[in-house]
């Protein structure tokens, strides 16, 4: 692509998803979804104009990362370790009963092959965490006690997510259950989730002993920046998600999150304040391309709705992705049944995560065109349908 093509691309995709965002807004549809739809108009699926290459990943990815940083940067910390038990157990049953109810569907019920059936239960697993959060700030939810659950629970769903992908890949390449190389990767992330929020309070130390002492302007961005892609690095490196690194970063700058024996390291406020002053406005032009990219990589070309096998199997994928997610959070103790009900809600979208899975099958040659459309199509819906549910019932009083 040339530079100038790039540059018109980059134009509609930041015009198109900002003028939809706003009128999803107006109309009380989560912004959210606005900026999904700009990439389904721009892409392969109506208009055709705009296509996914890698500058444009790359975009996506910084886009989500500085999302992540700031859900981190204000994430009340000792809330969320409080959570902490109610997350793990949201996380690893939004994680095992997708997988157990999506395998025997496929394998049992559909009679497709096991690495078929495997690749399609690990993309029920999924939780897309971007998706969620983004609702959770528009409606102003991101600081309730739900919402740390929410957190803690879709950020362990994507470690978990990110082990299970390597263990499914291994099995389809060699069919054998490679379990040497999965467990390393988890000792890494698990080391890396010890060892980062450290590490990060430490630099922060640094960040806040020279801030105010520099003579060239855009100390704070430049260093901000700097750290978040650093540890997004960091955490790519070790076998974890990128964001895992981001939201590390965010939660150590955060005035809320006090290391044992260590709280000279606490963030002072004015930082505080002239980070997310210069954070923001660059995290909102970011984050939108992210939201746009799910949108381009989700094409309705391929789904054949003229098919009645395809409504079969992909009405059955959906009601198991939907209530396979939701029926995890009712294992744990809430002051009312709504609450629970918007914490099993918040876990469904799957989003970019579900399509890396389902991308992946198919680049491998294990995903034939006609399941692997069944895939796109549930993802579109269980991305689609959360936000809405989400807006209308998480209301101020569920705390």
């Amino acid at each position: 692509m040339e530079t100038h093509d790039f540059f018109l691309t980059l134009f509609l995709i930041l015009i198109v998803a900002r003028f939809l965002g706003e009128l999803f807004a107006r109309f009380g549809i989560p912004s959210v979804l606005g900026e999904l739809f700009a990439g389904i108009l721009l892409g392969s699926s109506i208009l055709g104009i705009v296509q996914p290459n890698e500058i444009l990943k790359i975009l996506a990815e910084i886009g989500i990362i500085l999302l992540l940083f700031e859900v981190g940067l204000e994430t009340d910390f000792k809330r969320l370790k409080d959570a902490g038990l109610k997350s793990f157990v949201v996380a690893i049953l939004g994680v095992v009963l997708p997988f157990i109810f999506g395998l025997a569907l496929a394998y049992y019920i559909f009679g497709l092959s096991f690495n078929i059936s495997l690749f399609i239960a690990g993309t029920l697993t999924a939780t897309s965490i971007g998706i969620t959060l983004r609702v959770l700030k528009d409606i102003h939810m991101e600081k309730t006690n739900i919402a740390q659950i929410v957190i803690g629970a879709a950020v362990l769903d994507d470690i978990i997510g990110i082990i299970l992908l390597v263990f499914i890949y291994d099995f389809s390449i060699s069919q054998e259950a490679n379990f040497t190389h999965t467990l390393n990767v988890a000792g890494m992330v698990l080391m890396f989730l010890v060892l980062a929020p450290l590490l990060a309070k430490t630099l922060s130390f640094m960040i806040h002993k020279f801030h105010g002492k520099h003579l060239v302007p855009g100390y704070i961005p430049t260093i901000i920046i700097s750290l978040i892609l650093l540890f997004a690095y960091l955490s790519h490196l070790v076998g974890a998600p990128a964001i895992l690194g981001s939201f590390a970063a965010g939660i150590a700058l955060s005035r809320r999150f006090f290391l044992p024996f260590g709280t000279f390291l606490s963030t002072n406020e004015k930082l505080l304040k002239d980070v997310q002053s210069n954070m923001t406005p660059i995290i909102q032009i970011f984050t939108p391309i992210f939201f746009v990219m799910v949108g381009l990589s989700m094409d309705l070309r391929v789904i054949d709705f003229s098919s009645s096998s395809f409504w079969l199997m992909g009405l059955s994928f959906i009601s198991i992705a939907f209530i396979s997610k939701f029926i995890g959070a009712f294992f744990i103790f809430q002051k009312s049944i709504r609450n629970n009900a918007i914490i099993g809600v918040s876990m469904i979208p799957r989003g970019e995560v579900g399509l890396i899975f389902a991308e992946m099958g198919r680049v491998n040659g294990v995903l034939p065109n006609d399941i692997y459309a069944m895939l796109i199509f549930v993802i579109i819906i269980t991305t689609v349908i959360p936000p809405f549910l989400l807006k209308k019932y998480f209301k101020a009083e569920c705390v």
